[in-house]
């Protein structure tokens, strides 16, 4: 009967959308590599006395890698996970562990279950190694470690165990598509203009487009930050007098307006005026005639 009662009282509450502690609590981790943000959703039950894997976790089935609801895993660019291709997007996240080797899973159907699960629909599928850890984890945990501005491994860790798969992105790609993107978006807002012109500088490459981009941003708005950016260009293409024009042209820009920002740029403002003269060649000196007798 006491049973009965429960079974109603918790239907009732969930009916009601109360809002009450859960077994295995919702988590969720971001990190951003690169320009790339990686987003897990997952619940994360504990292991209270329990043998996790091989027992409660079987070997050599599919798992969904935490409780409750599907985990998910979100990329905003494509992601190479331990060398494979991994398109943006969400996906669920299921892995198979085995006692050496983990198969981690990332299936297109976000909503898929163990039961619902079809291997036809996976975007990916790459093997992991298992290792054993030092320190007991408690409850299921996801996060991110070793983070540079292009690689980050994804850990799976829960009881003395974690497994972790390498994630890399290709920066400089995404980087050139959000600049190439942002111009499209605002083709007529100089300082978009500008930042664009800027970043093909720093890469050393398509100074043309640079170029252009930074005469019609001076077109639109001269400010000393685009004038400077051409001057660098210009040199950049063996232009040193004209460089040095617009690098002058920059710093008295950049004095007379009231940018915060130019004390931070009038040193390297300096040294390209420098730089620039010291790379336009001497004019030759005419010799003396000789007196012909």
């Amino acid at each position: 009967m006491l049973n009965v009662v429960a079974f109603c009282l918790v239907a009732q509450l969930a009916t009601a959308q109360i809002r009450l502690p859960q077994p295995s609590p919702g988590a969720s981790v971001m990190q951003t590599i690169g320009t790339t943000d990686v987003t897990v959703k997952y619940s994360r039950p504990a292991m209270r006395g329990r043998e996790i894997f091989g027992t409660l976790v079987p070997y050599g089935q599919l798992w969904r890698t935490g409780a409750n609801a599907a985990t998910t895993l979100s990329t905003t660019t494509d992601l190479l996970v331990n060398g494979q291709r991994l398109p943006a997007g969400t996906y669920s996240v299921f892995t198979i562990p085995t006692q050496t080797e983990w198969t981690l899973i990332m299936n297109k159907n976000t909503a898929a279950s163990t039961d619902a699960y079809k291997q036809e629909e996976d975007a990916l599928r790459v093997q992991i190694r298992p290792q054993q850890s030092g320190e007991r984890t408690e409850s299921f945990t996801i996060n991110f470690s070793d983070v540079t501005d292009s690689t980050a491994k994804l850990n799976f860790m829960w009881a003395n165990v974690k497994a972790a798969a390498d994630l890399r992105v290709d920066v400089k790609a995404n980087a050139q598509a959000n600049v190439e993107r942002a111009v499209a978006d605002k083709p007529e807002d100089p300082a978009v203009l500008q930042a664009a012109a800027a970043w093909n500088l720093a890469q050393g490459r398509n100074l043309e487009q640079a170029l252009a981009w930074t005469d019609k941003s001076i077109g639109l708005k001269e400010t000393f930050r685009n004038v400077w950016t051409k001057a660098q260009i210009l040199a950049k293409m063996g232009k040193a007098a004209e460089a040095l024009t617009l690098a002058q042209r920059a710093m008295s820009l950049g004095q007379a307006s009231n940018d915060p920002s130019f004390p931070f740029f009038k040193d390297a403002i300096q040294n390209g005026i420098t730089d620039f003269q010291a790379m336009i060649p001497p004019m030759p000196i005419k010799g003396k005639k000789k007196k012909t007798s």
